[in-house]
């Protein structure tokens, strides 16, 4: 799901709605720039397994906290890095990644 707050488009949690669920989707959400920040250390190093790992890693708890979109770019990445190491095609996807974790929001309320 997304929303517009100010011209840009927020990807927000298919959980939003679910109350037992918002504090842990914040949780996961507060987490990823860490995340994202290590995944891009380790693309500049051309660390292909440290990247394959962390993607693998986001891979897993992106759907689970209800954000497909994050699960499938995580996807690519680990794929990528499995078969050719393209790096134009791991930057652009490395990218995509990037875009996605920071638009993510737990709920569509940003009060």
């Amino acid at each position: 799901m997304t929303d517009s707050v100010d011209g840009v488009n927020v990807l927000v949690s298919e959980l939003a709605n679910d109350a037992g669920m918002v504090e842990l989707v914040e949780m996961f959400v507060n987490e990823l720039p860490d995340k994202v920040a290590a995944i891009k250390k380790a693309m500049e190093d051309q660390d292909f397994e440290a990247l394959r790992a962390l993607a693998h890693q986001l891979k897993g708890s992106g759907g689970g906290y209800g954000f497909p979109a994050i699960t499938k770019a995580a996807a690519e990445i680990e794929a990528t890095t499995k078969a050719d190491r393209d790096l134009r095609k791991l930057t652009a996807e490395v990218a995509e990644l990037t875009s996605l974790c920071d638009r993510a929001k737990a709920t569509s309320s940003m009060g």
